[in-house]
């Protein structure tokens, strides 16, 4: 019979058709804590060093603040929140030395050893919650186009090939404060999916075409296949991608075993900089 899961993971990142490289990506295992899981993207805005130094920050932030949690002790919710409230103060700070304002988006989704998982997200990076091929639940953009689906006004489909599909309703670095939208997934099981991305991945994909593509392919072909399917797509014009894929696989386990188990996640990184 199947009893908890294994975690397989991979995360990847293209510089796509720009001069240089301002999304960040990362899967963090806890360092003490077993089947503890971090995982964040962060797009940076601001020209070359401006954008680049925002999602440093972001990713700074991240490190430090998951090195201190204790699953047992403290608030998911809270380390979220404390994470994009401090990379946004930050990044703010660092406007006063950088070349142009720095800006980044941030989503980040927070894996615990009993298998609840949250996320928070800022801008239009997103997290996928897939079960199998089906798509359980996504973020929505802070975005202008997001607006205009919202009120009935496009499609998705329609919002993806907008002309002013890049416009922001808010983000880290901002004179404003982020916005911010939590999610709670109780309990993990076999058979789910959970992917975070810069739009230089989502915007070339169907949430069905992603299903497919997650659940027939291991994360580190899925990362794979995504960045050179939208690298193709984009026919030259494309942003920088990055994306983690996360594929939580059944355990079998005799009858005798009773205990949940959840495995440490081997973590495939691919890093890819040229066309």
């Amino acid at each position: 019979m199947s009893n908890g899961y294994r975690i397989t993971a991979s995360t990847g990142i293209h510089k796509g058709d720009r001069d240089y490289q301002q999304d960040q990506i990362a899967l963090l295992n806890h360092p003490r804590v077993n089947g503890c899981m971090l995982g964040v993207v962060a797009d940076g805005m601001g020209g070359r060093s401006g954008g680049r130094k925002a999602s440093d920050q972001v990713m700074l932030t991240a490190k430090q603040l998951f090195e201190r949690y204790s699953p047992e002790r403290d608030d998911p919710p809270s380390l979220l929140r404390q994470l994009v409230e401090e990379a946004h103060l930050v990044i703010k700070l660092t406007a006063i030395s950088a070349e142009q304002e720095p800006h980044s988006t941030v989503a980040a989704f927070l894996i615990n050893p009993n298998g609840e998982c949250h996320w928070v997200h800022a801008g239009d990076s997103r997290i996928y919650h897939y079960h199998g091929n089906k798509m359980v639940k996504r973020t929505l953009d802070h975005s202008y186009v997001q607006t205009l689906v919202d009120k009935g006004e496009i499609t998705e489909e329609e919002a993806n090939v907008h002309p002013q599909s890049n416009i922001l309703m808010g983000c880290l670095g901002t004179d404003d404060d982020p916005p911010m939208d939590f999610h709670y997934i109780p309990s993990l099981r076999p058979g789910d999916v959970l992917m975070c991305c810069s739009d230089g991945v989502w915007h070339y994909f169907s949430p069905a075409e992603l299903g497919s593509v997650l659940s027939a392919l291991t994360p580190r072909e899925s990362t794979e296949f995504l960045i050179d399917k939208a690298r193709t797509r984009a026919r030259g014009t494309g942003d920088n991608l990055s994306i983690a894929v996360v594929k939580l696989e059944p355990l079998l386990e005799t009858s005798a075993s009773i205990a949940r188990k959840i495995e440490i996640p081997s973590i495939h990184a691919i890093k890819a900089g040229k066309a």
